[in-house]
């Protein structure tokens, strides 16, 4: 494929990207459908549209899902960690158990939240900040866009930052 012919691609997935998104969100807001319902909804009225294949559609709504799962998982994450209940208990012993598991849950969150912010060249993300694994290399993501390589040393994965 030529490289004007892949920069096309590229853009047109990206425009399918916020077009799903923002037809998702008005989906959402305006019934009582699951997300994986309206997302599939979205899709077919972009298909069918006529701009974007059916392909094109289902490969889109992979990256909507994992970063709606990713800002799903970090509220989550946030609740579970400042469980007021863990806090109130009065007795040292109880204390220190429930401090023990929570270590041991915010590794495991932080374990989980780590694999979700690892980002590869290729796949179409919103704004923020990837920083590659490799060398440290900090790219600006302005716009919703397809990752490409690392600048500096060509790797190809990063990790997110809003």
């Amino acid at each position: 494929m030529t490289e004007n012919k892949q920069q096309n691609n590229d853009q047109d997935e990206v425009r399918l990207y916020e077009k799903f998104v923002t037809r998702t969100e008005e989906l959402l807001e305006n019934g009582k459908k699951t997300l994986d319902e309206t997302i599939k909804r979205a899709g077919d009225e972009l298909i069918t549209a006529g701009n974007f294949t059916k392909e094109q559609a289902e490969k889109v709504s992979v990256f909507i899902k994992r970063d709606i799962q990713h800002a799903v998982d970090s509220a989550d994450a946030v609740k579970e960690a400042v469980d007021l209940h863990r806090i109130a208990v009065g007795a040292q012993s109880i204390f220190s158990k429930i401090l023990s598991n929570t270590a041991e849950t915010l590794s495991d969150l932080a374990q989980k939240s780590e694999q979700q912010l690892e980002f590869k060249t290729g796949e179409i993300t919103s704004p923020g900040s990837l920083t590659c694994k490799n060398c440290g290399e900090v790219i600006h993501m302005k716009k919703t866009a397809k990752i490409p390589p690392c600048p500096k040393c060509h790797k190809t994965f990063y990790r997110k930052s809003y």
